[in-house]
């Protein structure tokens, strides 16, 4: 048995029977899910378990789906809501045709290995044949109520050799809205057998569990068995944290559904439990430095209820100090290719583009988490052709990037060359250098390093890659952690050698692989903005770290780089207008798009909406210190206008100096800090700024987890010099209101 030193000098020493053998403590000697700490535990020893934390084999086969797919479909497709009330009238639900099969093949394309169906969001309606309830495709006329969509996935998934989970809501609107739902109904947990019984549909899994529960509890453990046992093996279970509306003060029995489960499906992680957690936001954002070994003050074995983990860092040093348990809890990086988890139009529904689809990717898979993408579905049952070419071009560029290991042909450490997971090279202390050697110099601008976490856990701080160029080594990639993949992106190098120093450990480091990889640049991704005097600016895209990482060095000095656009709303293309500086515009749709040596880049759009040099604010409910009403359309989003009272409404009245035609606005939340975002609210005119009319409603749905730009159309347009914007729901029931620009468009 081989130790690491930091184990063996915590050890001691015994002699038997002639040999020397170590009596090494049993939490420390060997390695696990989930570790105690020790009131008596030095910080020495808290970081020595620390690194002996280690996924489970479910956990680590998950981990190595890397790239996942979420379709969300129900109907909220059909009311283009974000969030159904639960009293929908099934019949919504509209389906024609559906297609699972292209589904699979475009997420196959992509480099998927398991899609996670929403066969219950939090409206109740289920996607399958469920025994007990009605609320659900049953009764639709999609198949005259014969339908089952979970059905046709599950089989066109073994078709395309994709993994199945599943997203069960615990969240039920329709159990607690119905008068007779079992939701917080307030009956007496009591003795029930899972399933129950239903005359005419027997399982064919006779597998049986008594619980002690109440009403929604055997409700929502009978749909688990239906989901679990008839639809093939399912991989992972995904319970979302959201929770709408409560009533009765309902409770989960958390631990019944997980026996079951992990009955049922032995294989299968559970998201949002002890398995899987959030990453903390739906916008695809990553941390610098992702841990995926965390402390809890409990027993996550034994826990309940389990918080949503969005602290900027979770597993640090400082952090494990401040638990009682060390548990392997890796992350997932869930967002969606399209503005919103449903589908609601081909038309003002945002689109992410490939560009940006892959940096996520990239971020989080190569950033120690599993990237969840949702795709949803149209009317159609189908995936939209915008989304789909998103995905193959994703799913290209994965295959042209790291389907060729550059160093394939290199000599260095077996261990890390040979491709093989159960592999590693064991440094002999916390610090430590290995060199690769290539046959010929390559251009390289990626490489991927792994651990041995499923043996060793994570324990890699810090480390760096270097270049030797001119006859010396030169850095090209610092970074923090490593853990299950870490891939460092950097400016082009071309070199016959490369050194990977770790500078930093917990313990002694376990490497199991290290690759190399090129990928093509394209044209940049580019922003559309405006500035307080009306010119409208068009540059590269510097969100979600793009630049810092080198990708566009190359394209920096790129003479042959033109930026293209349209002010039309057309397609820009290598004819359109050259831009060369900016100009001014308003109320116009603008589209750009960077072209170079015949390589088009994703193409950028904005609404830009009427100029608001001429405005003012000429009344409000209040106003927060420094954050003035005028902050609010001032066309620089980090100021905003933050209300000061307490009221439940809040509301804001611009002038705009002259009567005009409104067709719809821009809402864009302050990111400053997650408050006084606008849930939903009312939109008033006025010709006097005395007397209001033509009042419109409207709601945005999950801006404190997607804080981005919203929009809004009216259904026809309202006439006025003096409109009103009004608050009747602040997300998070926060009593203030925060506007970073209010844009208004007259067509």
């Amino acid at each position: 048995m081989r130790l690491d030193p930091k184990i063996s000098r915590l050890a001691a020493t015994v002699l038997c029977a002639g040999q020397i053998l170590l009596a090494v403590p049993p939490l420390l000697a060997q390695s696990s899910n989930t570790i105690a700490l020790t009131a008596s535990d030095t910080e020495a020893d808290i970081i020595a378990k620390a690194a002996r934390v280690i996924p489970t084999a479910n956990q680590y086969a998950a981990l190595k789906n890397e790239f996942i797919a979420f379709v969300h479909f129900g109907p909220n497709t059909f009311t283009r809501q974000e969030w159904g009330n639960g009293m929908e009238d099934p019949k919504i639900f509209d389906l024609k045709n559906l297609d699972t099969d292209q589904w699979c093949r475009s997420m196959k394309a992509a480099g998927m290995k398991m899609v996670i169906l929403t066969v219950k969001h939090h409206d109740g309606f289920v996607l399958w044949q469920s025994r007990y309830t009605k609320h659900g495709i049953m009764s639709t006329p999609f198949r005259d109520g014969r339908g089952d969509i979970l059905k046709d996935l599950s089989a066109s998934c073994r078709k395309s050799g994709l993994k199945l989970g599943i997203y069960l809501s615990p969240a039920d609107l329709y159990q607690i809205e119905n008068p007779a739902g079992l939701y917080g109904n307030l009956s007496k947990p009591t003795k029930r057998t899972i399933p129950r019984t239903v005359p005419g549909r027997p399982f064919a899994n006779k597998t049986t569990f008594d619980f002690i529960v109440d009403d929604y509890n055997e409700y929502f453990l009978n749909q688990l068995f239906e989901v679990l046992t008839e639809y093939g093996p399912v991989d992972e279970v995904w319970f979302d944290g959201a929770h709408p509306k409560t009533k009765g003060n309902q409770q989960y029995d958390y631990l019944a559904w997980k026996k079951l489960i992990r009955t049922l499906a032995p294989k299968a992680v559970i998201f949002g439990r002890e398995d899987v957690r959030w990453c903390g936001n739906e916008a695809g954002k990553t941390r610098d430095t992702e841990w995926n070994v965390i402390p809890y003050d409990d027993d996550p074995r034994k826990m309940t209820r389990f918080a949503d983990l969005t602290q900027p860092s979770l597993g640090s040093r400082q952090d494990l100090k401040k638990g009682r348990f060390l548990h392997y809890q890796q992350a997932e990086t869930n967002t969606s290719i399209r503005e919103g988890w449903f589908y609601r139009d081909d038309v003002y529904q945002k689109v992410r583009s490939a560009d940006d689809v892959f940096d996520i990717y990239e971020r989080s898979v190569g950033g120690n988490s599993t990237f969840l993408l949702n795709i949803p579905p149209d009317r159609d049952g189908k995936f939209p052709s915008e989304d789909v070419e998103v995905l193959l071009e994703t799913g290209k560029r994965i295959r042209a990037t790291y389907g060729t290991d550059l160093f394939g042909s290199a000599t260095g450490p077996a261990q890390v060359l040979d491709g093989k997971d159960n592999t590693y090279l064991l440094l002999t202390s916390t610090t430590g250098e290995f060199t690769i050697k290539l046959p010929k110099p390559e251009k390289v601008n990626r490489i991927v390093l792994q651990e041995a976490i499923a043996t060793h856990g994570e324990r890699v701080e810090s480390h760096a890659v270097d270049a030797w160029i001119d006859n010396a080594w030169k850095p090209v990639a610092t970074s923090t952690n490593i853990g299950y993949k870490r891939i460092l992106r950097f400016a082009d190098v071309t070199s016959d050698r490369f050194r990977v120093r770790i500078t930093g450990s917990r313990l002694t480091p376990a490497i199991s692989h290290v690759s190399a990889h090129y990928y093509e640049p394209h044209p940049p991704r580019l922003q559309i903005t405006r500035d307080g005097e009306g010119l409208v600016h068009i540059s590269p895209f510097e969100d979600f770290g793009w630049k810092p990482h080198g990708q566009n060095a190359a394209l920096n000095a790129d003479r042959n780089l033109k930026i293209h656009y349209t002010t039309d709303g057309s397609r820009p293309d290598a004819h359109s207008a050259i831009y060369d500086a900016p100009f001014r515009a308003e109320s116009v749709d603008v589209k750009a798009v960077a072209i170079s040596h015949e390589k088009r880049g994703s193409v950028a759009e904005r609404k830009i909406g009427l100029s608001p040099k001429t405005w003012n604010a000429t009344a409000s409910d209040s106003q927060s210190g420094k954050h003035q009403s005028k902050l609010a359309f001032d066309s620089n989003p980090d100021t905003y206008w933050q209300s000061d009272s307490t009221a439940q409404n809040h509301f804001l009245v611009i002038d705009l100096g002259k009567s005009t035609a409104l067709a719809g606005f821009t809402y864009t939340p302050q990111t400053r800090q997650p408050k006084g975002m606008l849930a939903a609210g009312t939109i008033q005119v006025s010709d006097d700024g005395k007397t209001w009319k033509d009042a419109i409603t409207f709601q945005f749905g999950n801006l404190v987890n997607d804080p981005t730009s919203r929009q809004h159309l009216f259904s026809s347009p309202l006439q006025g010099r003096f409109v009103k914007i009004e608050s009747t729901r602040i997300e998070g029931n926060d009593k203030s209101l925060a506007i970073a620009e209010i844009e208004f468009f007259d067509r």
